[in-house]
């Protein structure tokens, strides 16, 4: 089909739409075609998934999950992450609670397998020491050179005395100010 014959048939069908929609046979058409389009995005609706059988263990899963980083989106818990990694440890942690292990062997079983990194609030060692420290190092620094700077600055400034004629010029200049305020 070449463009030329695409087009014509695109606007003889904008024609034959505007022509159908001011006749009042093609009114229920309309109606229709109008439902038709508003119920097709339900047709992408997906199944809700099951939540567990147990809802005290889905409850601690969901506790332990948000306490948990999802390594695919980084910023986001692994309950509030929907990727396929968050998934299947979600599903790992199930099966482990299933399994009756407790929240903090889960926790070091992620650990061990994904490193401190899992972790929201990592434990204090040497090795994670410039994240818990580093920000207030960081901050101490800053305010140290911002002190030696403005020290330095303060004494690079002088102060220029004023000359006569110029403290009688700002005299002159406050007389007139509180003239004008007193009127």
């Amino acid at each position: 089909m070449n463009l030329k014959l695409f087009l014509n048939l695109i606007i003889n069908y904008g024609i034959l739409t505007a022509t159908c929609l001011r006749n009042l046979f093609c009114k229920k058409q309309f109606i229709l075609l109008f439902f038709i389009l508003i119920a097709s995005p339900l047709s992408f609706a997906k199944e809700a998934l099951p939540v567990a059988e147990n809802p005290e263990i889905e409850k601690r899963m969901i506790i332990l999950s948000e306490e948990l980083r999802c390594l695919v989106c980084q910023n986001e818990s692994l309950a509030g992450s929907r990727s396929d990694f968050a998934k299947d440890i979600r599903r790992e942690i199930r099966e482990q609670l299933l399994a009756n292990k407790s929240d903090k062997e889960i926790t070091d079983f992620l650990v061990a397998r994904y490193g401190d990194f899992v972790l929201y609030r990592p434990p204090v060692r040497t090795n994670t020491m410039i994240l818990w420290f580093g920000p207030f190092a960081f901050l101490l620094i800053g305010g140290i050179l911002l002190f030696f700077f403005l020290k330095k600055r303060r004494k690079s400034l002088q102060e220029v005395p004023l000359t006569n004629e110029q403290l009688k010029q700002a005299e002159n200049l406050l007389k007139e100010s509180s003239d004008g305020d007193n009127k």
